[in-house]
């Protein structure tokens, strides 16, 4: 996503599921399912950022994504969220735009700033989270609003935004496999994270700090595996660190037994790529994890940001393999 430290910012911006980042088991057959991928990024049209990958009840992989404009002038332009869908991980389909700051009647009056989003599905109902903010001031003014839609992506109607909450970034929502819905959100070194209630736009009790998290600077994305929870996030990792690892934020992840924690600190995941920033989601599809993340492979410039995906693997203790990034 993009760099700040609240609350000054150093430089913007970078069968039918119960659970939206969960795991079922697979037979042999489906684990032999993917065995080819579109290059990377797998997105050349335009570009984009922050992939939110799900697979919804019709079998399909779907990733929400952010819109970085060209020509770029950082993040305060982003806007315009688009969808994009395949069922095999070669061919993609671009639903087209589903959401832009023009929508959003309590947002700031210039627009922009729709940053990375994330979507839900419950009881007949996706839920598409965003943050935008409400102010001219936009770096204290941050909501999460919700749009909905009976369709996965298209004719989403903004409803409003959750009360309670921060003005923090990166909507994450979790929908565990009791069907109990949990929201995320961070950014500059805190990630917060509560319970919704069953309408989806409505906290169910207070926020809280997740406890145990090494390195926090944004991105939250919770998944599960084999029955532990799993919190993977940015880091604050950059070339002034010296640690000859060149490149600016790494992925990390933490498991708890508790979607709120308190959180294991597990390590890295990814390595930095050649983007400024990087932004990622966890999702089995048929058989097979992978990682989705952004990279500056097309543009060649930090603020025009394409997405990847990559396949991920787990060792026989639960710790997730450091992913390959495909060049």
């Amino acid at each position: 996503m993009k760099k700040y430290f609240y609350p000054v910012l150093l430089f913007c911006f970078a069968g039918m599921m119960a659970s939206c980042h969960s795991t079922k088991s697979h037979s042999t057959k489906e684990e032999a399912a993917i065995d080819s991928m579109a290059p990377n990024p797998f997105i050349t049209h335009m570009y984009t950022a922050d992939p939110s990958a799900h697979v919804w009840k019709d079998g399909r992989l779907y990733v929400y994504a952010s819109h970085d404009i060209a020509p770029p002038r950082g993040c305060d332009l982003m806007d315009r969220y688009h969808v994009f869908s395949t069922d095999d991980m070669v061919t993609w389909k671009d639903h087209g735009e589903i959401l832009n700051s023009s929508q959003v009647s309590w947002g700031r009056k210039e627009g922009g700033f729709m940053w990375a989003p994330d979507c839900a599905y419950k009881d007949g109902t996706y839920y598409f989270y965003f943050p935008h903010p409400s102010d001219t001031k936009w770096n204290d003014s941050w909501k999460i609003g919700v749009a909905t839609s009976k369709e996965p992506a298209a004719n989403f109607t903004v409803q409003g935004y959750i009360e309670g909450m921060d003005p923090m970034i990166d909507p994450c929502v979790f929908v565990d496999d009791d069907g109990q819905a949990y929201i995320y959100n961070g950014g500059g070194g805190t990630c917060k994270g509560g319970k919704l209630k069953d309408n989806m736009i409505e906290l169910d009790g207070p926020m809280q700090k997740m406890e145990g998290l090494e390195d926090f600077h944004e991105a939250t994305w919770i998944h599960k595996y084999n029955g532990k929870y799993y919190l993977s996030y940015s880091d604050n990792h950059d070339d002034n660190w010296n640690d000859g690892v060149p490149g600016d934020n790494r992925m990390r992840y933490a498991i708890s037994d508790n979607p709120l924690g308190p959180w294991k600190h597990m390590g890295i995941y990814m390595e930095p790529t050649d983007s400024y920033t990087n932004h990622g989601s966890i999702v089995e599809f048929k058989g097979q994890w992978f990682a989705f993340y952004h990279n500056s492979a097309l543009s060649h410039h930090d603020w025009l940001r394409s997405i990847c995906a990559d396949k991920l693997f787990y060792n026989e203790d639960g710790s997730i393999q450091m992913v390959q990034q495909r060049k």
